[in-house]
């Protein structure tokens, strides 16, 4: 059994990290021990150049089973509970955190040779991913079990497509969520062997965003969209791709999310501008953008202040809250309905569209908000986490 011996945290008093063992398998373009690395630096757990420096069981050891594929929330659970083994669905020790004599001989034994399962101390509580971990995941607004999966050249495809899978909000709009989630995986695995950094994606996308906003400027709609849609695919592939490799950062997350959340009222704006150039312009222009751009606003505003009152977020809270996330008037959806128009020679129609599906979006939100405000006071939680 192999045995590498990763480092010992940032902080005095942490956990130090170890991988044990090998794996014949890569997954993302990683191996699973790169994999467990990435989880470990994460989370705070290994000290950058300090690889090679011996456990401490004095301040605890966090120790994992390379032959398998960890979920990140597993780790991090396993780092903040002590003299704990975490195991497979068939009772067999795959992970542990322990300290002190107990830890120290289990090194011990593992340095002899002994496999974890062989090594972790005997009077360790065995806990599965569920009893150590949680279906629910709030940041993805979703319910699923957490990833424990050993890794084999035979399960490799399987065990991607289910971190893929693990990536996706459960939350999300209609495109999002039904029409890109197969090629997506497609193109994020070709991004991940090719190396390529979600940042990179995120940065060919805003490229997008400035073509599609010249071309709907200038009335060339068709070509527009074709930018605006290979933009909105590019979105799903990069933040996929920072969760499937590890590889997300504050400065990509605020990259990321800066575009997704600036970008579509200079669009809408530009469609109109070209509109008015063509040969079906809209009346009363001016409302129209007011109600597309000011609805937009109210309704992120809306969102943010069910948040901070209730501290879940408005589209996790009920079923409809849910299946109205898919259609609401979001960037998506309003594509959906201009690519519709354009197909049909009439982007001005779309555009009245949007309008109309954007003042009906924030009545249902401040509907929303309104509901909560007169529920009782700490029953406003995510039906997912039920």
């Amino acid at each position: 059994m192999q045995l590498a011996e990763l480092t010992t945290t940032t902080q005095a008093a942490g956990p130090s990290a170890m991988v044990v063992g090998t794996a014949q398998a890569r997954i993302w373009g990683m191996t699973p021990a790169e994999r467990l690395e990435r989880i470990y630096q994460r989370l705070g757990l290994a000290a950058s150049g300090a690889a090679g420096a011996a456990p401490d069981p004095e301040h605890g050891v966090v120790a994992a089973d390379a032959g398998w594929v960890f979920d990140e929330s597993l780790i991090k659970a396993l780092a903040e509970r002590p003299e704990v083994v975490l195991t497979d669905a068939a009772g067999t020790p795959v992970a542990v955190h322990g300290r002190g004599a107990a830890m120290a001989q289990a090194l011990e034994k593992l340095a002899a040779g002994a496999s974890l399962a062989e090594a972790v101390p005997e009077a360790y509580p065995r806990l599965g991913p569920l009893e150590l971990g949680s279906a629910y995941n709030s940041a993805l607004r979703k319910r699923e079990p957490p990833v424990l999966e050993r890794l084999t050249p035979e399960n490799r495809a399987a065990v991607e497509k289910r971190l893929f899978q693990g990536s996706y909000k459960g939350v999300t709009d209609v495109v999002t969520k039904y029409l890109w989630p197969p090629p997506a995986r497609v193109v994020t695995r070709w991004c991940a062997l090719a190396k390529m950094t979600p940042n990179q994606v995120t940065f060919i996308g805003f490229l997008l965003v400035l073509a599609a906003f010249y071309l709907f400027w200038t009335g060339h709609f068709g070509w527009g969209l074709v930018c605006a849609w290979i933009m909105t695919f590019l979105d799903t592939v990069d933040g996929k791709l920072a969760r499937v490799t590890l590889t997300s950062s504050k400065i990509g997350n605020v990259f990321d999310h800066g575009i997704d959340l600036i970008h579509p009222p200079f669009w809408w704006w530009a469609w109109l501008v070209g509109v008015q150039a063509g040969p079906h312009p809209v009346s009363a222009p001016g409302l129209i953008l007011a109600v597309i751009v000011g609805g937009y606003v109210f309704q992120r505003v809306l969102e943010g202040i069910f948040l901070a009152l209730f501290k879940v977020e408005m589209h996790a809270w009920r079923p409809f809250d849910s299946f109205f996330r898919l259609i609401t008037a979001r960037r998506n959806p309003n594509l959906i309905l201009l690519t519709l128009a354009a197909l049909a020679g009439r982007p001005d129609i779309g555009l009245v569209a949007v309008a109309v599906w954007t003042a009906l979006s924030l009545l249902v939100h401040l509907v929303q908000v309104l509901q909560g405000a007169a529920t009782p006071k700490g029953q406003v939680v995510s039906w997912l986490s039920r």
